[in-house]
């Protein structure tokens, strides 16, 4: 019955709004996975911090997770308008959306930086990156890309992004030194990162958040400004169950 429906009703074709991985037919395609298959560089993190984490991501739900990341009881979502606005993007920026899931703040940044500006929605889910295309083909979002983002790499364009925004993604960064190290170049001189995480505290936060967040804010402030950036600023008083951190790129 499904296939009878989506035969008879025209679907917004989202590939304009989709970057390729490899835009030169079957065989490229077959070089890119084997290349990613191979070792990484010399220098580059090995070892997973959390492996297994993202499994569910391979093939999730979006019916599920619309209800997940956009209901209400969400933190960052009912606080979503106090968020964007804490961000601070003006027409014509450009923004990473990095782990965008199903494009909340993707659209939302969208109206942020207006057509003059940029949106790189980025996830590790095709599901997640074809759905986001499509929402930005049927609202003619054409500000908006949507980039199938790899677990040790962002694959955004090197120094072409003035913010690069990570909502309860970071936690989900399998090799975060090697992540990090992408964001630093996708950054232009002076960029900034926001960073929204969720507070683990051992006694006050919750089972689910002790046994599904490895690190604490400490540890992620030490681990960013490590890959070359610097705390300029912890937003207290917007958030509850989550930290707002933004750094700078450090040149160098």
């Amino acid at each position: 019955m499904a296939a009878e429906c989506r035969s008879r009703v025209p679907q917004p074709d989202p590939r304009p709004f989709l970057k390729p991985i490899c835009p030169h037919g079957p065989v490229r395609f077959l070089m890119a996975a084997l290349a990613f298959a191979l070792p990484v560089a010399a220098g580059a993190q090995v070892q997973s911090v959390n492996p297994g984490i993202n499994r569910y991501y391979e093939d999730p739900s979006l019916e599920q997770s619309l209800r997940m990341f956009e209901g209400e009881g969400r933190e960052v979502f009912d606080r979503r308008n106090e968020i964007v606005a804490a961000v601070g993007l003006k027409p014509g920026m450009a923004v990473a959306d990095i782990g965008a899931g199903t494009g909340l703040f993707t659209r939302l940044f969208a109206t942020a930086v207006g057509g003059s500006g940029r949106v790189y929605a980025v996830d590790i889910s095709p599901a997640f990156v074809r759905n986001i295309a499509r929402i930005a083909q049927a609202e003619n979002l054409r500000q908006v890309e949507a980039i199938l983002g790899g677990d040790r790499d962002s694959r955004l364009p090197p120094a072409a992004v003035d913010v690069a925004f990570v909502c309860d993604t970071y936690h989900h960064f399998e090799y975060p030194q090697s992540m990090l190290a992408s964001i630093h170049r996708s950054l232009r001189s002076g960029g900034m990162l926001v960073v929204i995480d969720y507070q683990r505290i051992p006694g006050v936060s919750s089972s689910w958040t002790l046994g599904h967040v490895r690190a604490g804010k400490e540890t992620v402030i030490g681990e960013i400004e490590a890959a070359g950036f610097k705390l300029i600023e912890e937003r207290r008083g917007l958030l509850k169950d989550n930290y707002f951190l933004r750094f700078r790129r450090l040149d160098g």
